[in-house]
């Protein structure tokens, strides 16, 4: 079974979870990423993300990488009509491609990913950070022709505060051009503050679509380090010891323990529920390096939250939110779990459809 939820008011219908592409070219070398992208498909997947900065940090690299190793899977597997395929332009500070948004750098951006991607429309392309440098109308406007010219279809954005996501939506409505329709956020069980509040109300009044990024936090909350254990030789293992093995990570994966224990769940799975069951958040966004980490992040967690939206999870109290000063671990409490009738549609507004082959049920509209 295939479960779809529609991306705010796009009409693109998506997986509950999306596959992050930031793997590709980097810790996942081409065959494996073919076979993570094979096993997230065959899960039930149709949601993939990329950006054109992707992966300028490797050296040797100079970006690109992922999108050109999904076009090289896309073109091997032929299921593009099956696929909703996301991409971002503009990073900032990155020494090998053009950053920002202006008008030439927003037009280089589409047909480099165009090109590599081996695709004629991205299904959504992201601004992928804020350029204050770039007058709104000009990128507003630019993003809006490519709309009008076939070459994307839906228009979103990234790394955004919530005045410059409602000002560049306001732009969009007084000139007529097409507007931002989803949102991506930095935002998991640790890191909430780039969507709670202010952000999150743009999202829910003007019907974006939602889709955080590191909703794992870059590994943490799969419960892979653990207190009084050596590192992992990993890449990502030296940024994670600085930011979350501490008191309050330590308290936080203590929680996550004992909810997916209530559950018959891994960590990660609720990790992943916790963010599914928020009704602002249409999916939520997570990467693999190999089929058995798939099959983890495509498996319990979208019936967890489905089965029980806001109530798998208690909201977080006011005092236990990052930066004010609460006992991490107090927002997360186990929940009962009802199970729903597969094939019905559930209180979180998911539907089921049987899966007829990879990326079933045909090009979203």
């Amino acid at each position: 079974m295939s479960i779809r939820r529609e991306f705010g008011s796009t009409g693109l219908e998506v997986s509950p979870l999306c596959l992050g592409g930031n793997v590709f070219g980097w810790t996942c070398d081409e065959q494996a990423s073919f076979a993570v992208l094979d096993a997230y498909v065959e899960a039930g997947g149709n949601f993939i993300d990329t950006a054109t900065v992707y992966s300028t940090w490797v050296p040797g690299n100079v970006g690109g990488e992922s999108e050109a190793v999904i076009g090289r899977w896309l073109k091997a597997r032929g299921n593009r009509a099956d696929l909703v395929i996301a991409t971002k332009v503009g990073y900032p500070g990155d020494p090998h491609m053009r950053a920002g948004l202006d008008r030439a750098n927003i037009r280089e951006g589409i047909e480099g990913s165009l090109n590599r991607l081996g695709i004629e429309q991205v299904d959504l392309y992201y601004a992928h950070k804020d350029d204050p440098a770039t007058p709104l109308d000009e990128t507003m406007g630019v993003l809006s022709e490519l709309v009008d010219e076939g070459l994307v279809r839906t228009l979103a954005a990234s790394n955004y505060s919530a005045g410059r996501l409602a000002e560049a939506i306001d732009v969009s409505d007084t000139h007529a051009l097409a507007r931002f329709e989803g949102y991506q956020p930095h935002f998991n069980l640790l890191e909430r503050a780039e969507l709670e509040g202010d952000a999150e109300e743009v999202c829910v009044r003007e019907g974006l679509g939602v889709a955080p990024y590191f909703t794992l936090a870059r590994g943490f909350l799969t419960g892979k380090y653990r207190q009084g254990q050596d590192l992992p030789a990993t890449p990502r293992a030296g940024g994670i010891a600085n930011e979350y093995l501490n008191d309050r990570g330590w308290a936080l994966l203590s929680v996550l323990d004992e909810v997916a224990a209530a559950h018959g769940a891994t960590p990660a799975q609720v990790s992943l529920a916790w963010l599914m069951q928020r009704p602002s958040i249409s999916c939520a966004i997570a990467s693999a390096t190999s089929p058995a980490q798939v099959a983890e992040i495509m498996g319990d967690a979208p019936r967890l939250a489905g089965d029980d939206p806001g109530h798998l999870l208690t909201r977080p109290e006011p005092d236990a939110r990052p930066g004010r000063g609460g006992r991490p671990g107090r927002d997360a409490r186990p929940g009962p779990v009802a199970r729903p009738n597969r094939g019905e549609p559930s209180k979180s507004g998911w539907t089921s459809s049987p899966k007829t082959g990879p990326g079933s049920p045909g090009r979203p509209r």
